[in-house]
């Protein structure tokens, strides 16, 4: 099961947390990995690490929230590694700020990484899956946050849920190409993104509010990735599947 040879994919914002565990996973399936991010020092140290395990992998300095870069990017995939089998749409952030505290900028930040990189990138490889008549999987990175409301991260949840729409909606349009649309809807995650916050006494009070009481690791979403990148979820498309521990059931 999930056995990825001979498949290529592309994970963006791999240059920390979740994309960079991503991006490992692949490459031990089976994948020829493409990863992706501004942070080219960081890249290149994972670049240099899969490759020394005997991987099939290639850095390339990527910005989503710049569209112009797409095109040329995926160009450069291809004449590398091949024709993208698998998208991760991973590379997001998010600013933990009161409403009354949001500017423009703020706002547009999240959404333009969050929602605008996401269905761009989703466009332009699903359009080549489309002209290859070779199908394909696309796999958005949401959140709890599409269907919870996390106290301090409005815009971040609004993104997110953006992206389980775009997700049930592609794979409405794309199922006829055999393109597989579908979301991962992680809990909290122990990340340098959040460590800090979560040595915090609000972070461990709030680690304390969640059912098990724990945090999860990047591991935890393994299992699911592979599934949803592999032929083995040949029949799902358009599934928003939340793995939290129950974080979000209140």
């Amino acid at each position: 099961m999930f056995n990825l040879s001979g498949k290529t994919a592309l994970v963006t914002g791999t240059t920390s947390g979740l994309g960079r565990r991503f991006a490992q996973i692949l490459a031990q399936a089976g994948a020829r990995v493409a990863i992706s991010g501004r942070r080219l020092d960081r890249l290149g140290a994972l670049e240099s690490d899969l490759l020394g395990q005997g991987h099939s992998v290639k850095a390339f300095a990527f910005d989503v929230t710049k569209p112009d870069q797409i095109v040329p990017t995926l160009d450069q995939i291809e004449a590398s590694l091949g024709p993208v089998d698998i998208l991760v749409n991973n590379a997001g952030m998010n600013s933990n700020k009161r409403i009354d505290q949001y500017t423009v900028d703020d706002f547009d930040a999240v959404m333009n990484t969050n929602v605008k990189g996401a269905f761009f990138c989703a466009q332009q490889v699903g359009m080549r899956m489309i002209k290859r008549k070779t199908g394909g999987r696309i796999i958005n990175i949401a959140s709890i946050g599409a269907h919870t409301p996390l106290p301090g991260l409005t815009a971040y949840c609004m993104s997110k849920a953006a992206i389980g729409m775009m997700t049930r909606s592609l794979a409405r349009d794309w199922a006829r190409f055999n393109i597989n649309v579908n979301a991962i809807c992680p809990g909290f995650i122990l990340t340098e993104i959040n460590d800090e916050w979560f040595s915090t006494d609000g972070g461990k009070k709030q680690i304390d509010s969640f059912p098990r009481k724990r945090l999860g690791d990047a591991a935890d979403l393994d299992a699911t990735l592979l599934l949803l990148a592999s032929d083995d979820s040949r029949f799902m498309t358009g599934s928003l599947i939340t793995v939290d521990d129950g974080q979000s059931l209140g």
